[in-house]
């Protein structure tokens, strides 16, 4: 049996409250049966938000998902993967999921950013938003995450295709109602868009939390899927007359865009002028 220890690493600003630097997840072995302990952030422009470091005994995490019937990569099975760190990888690099919900018999597909926080994903919106709604009470939804890598163009039409890295999440995702969760939630949104803002920009209003609903859902029902390499076209048509090969793709930051209201002699933040993908 193991300890997880998941929280934020702080440091001192001149002798005042710790600033969030970072999110860490360790194991260490317990030393007592529970251990409390307390974080204080600290925005200029916002209340304190306490922090409390989650301690929970629980036996070590497998590092494969067990693929069930509805998980198991039927066509093309040699391009799936159950590994944890494929999967983590992939949904961490990603920054919108589509969601699919059926309510009152009416398939619903929507994209929505979204956040991994250890062994679980969230995504939240408007609390008037059908999806949370019917995902609140716990419905049923399939959430997936695709990242296209590459156009694979063949000799035939038939054979063309696409490299690309895609998570399939299944199972029920359900309401957030503890604000220590939600504002653990919005720290990981607001830092999966760029490492460092949540130190800079003001920390969510009590209003602005009641008004925001969140979605977790666990990772128990997951795999991954995913293409790489080259062109496979049939023997007989590698001899065409006809180019082929891989167009790589990928997702690149431009150069930061001051908005029209941002007081000029506020220097553009590191984070954001050095952002890379």
């Amino acid at each position: 049996m193991s300890i997880r220890i998941t929280g934020l690493l702080a440091r001192q600003i001149g002798g005042g409250l710790p600033v969030v630097r970072r999110r860490f997840t360790r194991y260490a072995r317990p030393q007592r049966d529970s251990i409390n302990l307390l974080f204080l952030t600290h925005a200029a422009v916002a209340p304190a938000i306490n922090f409390a470091l989650r301690f929970s005994t629980r036996p070590n995490v497998s590092e494969t998902f067990i693929p069930n019937e509805r998980t198991r990569v039927v066509r093309e099975p040699h391009r799936g993967a159950y590994d944890r760190e494929t999967i983590d990888k992939i949904l961490d690099e990603g920054f919108v999921c589509h969601i699919g919900f059926v309510v009152d018999g009416q398939p619903f597909v929507i994209p929505t950013m979204y956040a991994r926080v250890g062994d679980a994903i969230y995504f939240h919106g408007s609390a008037v938003s059908r999806m949370l709604r019917g995902a609140s009470t716990g419905i049923a939804v399939c959430v997936t995450v695709t990242l296209a890598d590459g156009l694979v163009l063949a000799r035939s039409v038939f054979n063309h295709s696409m490299n690309y890295r895609s998570v399939v999440a299944l199972g029920k995702a359900v309401l957030v109602d503890t604000p220590a969760e939600k504002i653990e939630a919005l720290h990981a949104f607001t830092e999966k868009i760029l490492p460092g803002r949540w130190n800079d920009a003001r920390r969510p209003s009590e209003k602005e939390l009641k008004a925001t609903s969140i979605l977790r859902l666990a990772l128990t029902e997951v795999s991954a899927k995913m293409r790489s390499g080259p062109v496979e076209d049939d023997a007989e048509d590698y001899a065409l007359p006809v180019w082929a090969g891989i167009v790589p793709l990928r997702l690149i930051a431009g150069a930061p865009m001051r908005d029209e209201r941002c007081d000029p002699a506020i220097p553009v933040p590191d984070y954001a002028a050095e952002y890379r993908r």
